[in-house]
């Protein structure tokens, strides 16, 4: 049903009542050291809302996505973010990607706190965009990195790894997830013992050969990483290179799929398995979880979904599934919704009401959409994934890292 649908759209005449349309600007990065997690995220967005336009809308209103590409760099978002408000007039702002990037548009958000523009549901899990002053201009789909970094130190420590090392981003990113790691082990009596930064903008090509030792010279157990998919990668290939093999962590930004798919090429090209010991946080349930009926939804529309050459351009091979795309289905499905609760007369002085509305929502993924009461994050569950198959999926025992 759901394919006859994407391919099948209403022909209209000439004389036919042009849809209503409301305008959605993203920004994120689709070149650079994330393109490829953008484009992947912009895809599960479109996938979905693709599906749901050619359906009838959302409450027959046609939701449009307004990519622009900031290359994961704050002054660029910063130049979208003013042109959505002041030149594009948009709807609301929608699925930006990256902390430090986002972070650095809220004042915007504050300073033109008359035209009551929201961001709904960026891909971060960064403090700045859940605490005041800029907490109400944000709605936030996702898990925080406070919780994703708690659950991980918890898991590690329950197991005996309670020497924990830390790697991280320079910058707003890097500082929460690294606070994050700092607060959960504090709780315990704990402490980082030793811990090693790097610039934004490094990749896969990256030399983290010092960073490898100075986090060794701590003797930790495991290593927490808030990174990006290349950075990430590239230290677990410099760490094992020298010889340590002890679990290397890492957050839902690392964008799990990518980081493995460098590390298995070049394993192959050195003759060695950079993937053992690796474990992920993500914000969505697996998609190879198909008894969930929002997994089946996903699963059929991605595979149907042929677009976003107008962001990645003609050489890009998408990925058929991966936990960022999901969450960007995710996102689709929940603006569908909040449109679809204000479809009468959709404005954006009622998001706050609307959103405030929703309760006890199901997306099909087994924990339940909540924002009444005035929350700000409508979801809060973490899962733990390690390489399977080729694949990061769940986490059946922690037991095997047991020191």
């Amino acid at each position: 049903m759901f394919l006859v649908a994407l391919v099948t759209l209403p022909v209209r005449t000439a004389c036919a009542e042009q849809p209503k349309e409301l305008v959605f600007g993203m920004s994120a990065p689709f070149t650079g050291t994330n393109g490829e997690m953008g484009v992947e995220f912009y895809r599960g967005i479109m996938a979905y809302l693709d599906h749901l336009n050619a359906t009838g809308g959302a409450g027959g209103w046609t939701l449009r996505v307004l990519p622009c590409n900031d290359g994961y760099n704050p002054g660029p978002c910063f130049e979208n973010t003013s042109d959505f408000i002041r030149s594009k007039d948009v709807f609301a702002l929608f699925s930006y990607l990256g902390t430090p990037t986002t972070t650095h548009i809220l004042p915007l958000l504050q300073k033109f706190d008359e035209h009551q523009t929201y961001m709904l549901f960026p891909l971060t899990g960064a403090q700045p965009m859940r605490t005041e002053p800029f907490r109400k201009y944000v709605y936030n789909l996702r898990a925080s990195y406070f919780e994703e970094t708690a659950g991980l130190v918890k898991n590690l420590t329950e197991i005996g790894r309670d020497r924990i090392a830390v790697f991280y981003q320079s910058d707003a990113y890097g500082r929460t997830g690294w606070d994050g790691v700092r607060r959960a082990l504090l709780l315990q009596g704990l402490h980082i013992v030793s811990e090693a930064a790097y610039q934004r903008g490094a990749n896969f090509d990256s030399d983290f050969v010092r960073e490898s030792r100075l986090l060794l010279a701590g003797t930790p157990d495991a290593v927490i990483c808030i990174g990006t998919y290349g950075a990430q990668a590239a230290l677990i290939r410099d760490l094992r290179d020298m010889g340590s093999d002890i679990p290397v962590a890492g957050v839902s930004f690392a964008e799990s799929g990518k980081m493995l798919e460098l590390l298995t090429k070049a394993g192959m090209e050195h003759g060695k398995d950079y993937t053992r010991n690796l474990i992920n946080t993500q914000v969505v349930p697996s998609y190879e979880a198909v008894e969930l009926p929002g997994v089946r939804l996903y699963r059929t529309l991605m595979d149907a979904y042929k677009g976003a050459a107008s962001v990645s351009g003609s050489t890009y091979t998408p990925r058929r599934f991966s936990y960022v795309s999901f969450e960007g289905f995710l996102n689709g499905v929940l603006l569908g919704e909040m449109v679809s609760r204000m479809a009468d007369a959709p404005s954006r002085e009622r998001i706050p009401d609307v959103m405030n509305s929703i309760h006890d929502f199901d997306m099909g993924i087994g924990v339940p959409v909540d924002f009444s009461d005035g929350k700000h994050q409508g979801l809060h569950a973490v899962y733990y994934t390690t390489v399977v198959n080729d694949r990061f999926l769940p986490i059946d025992d922690w037991q095997r890292w047991r020191k």
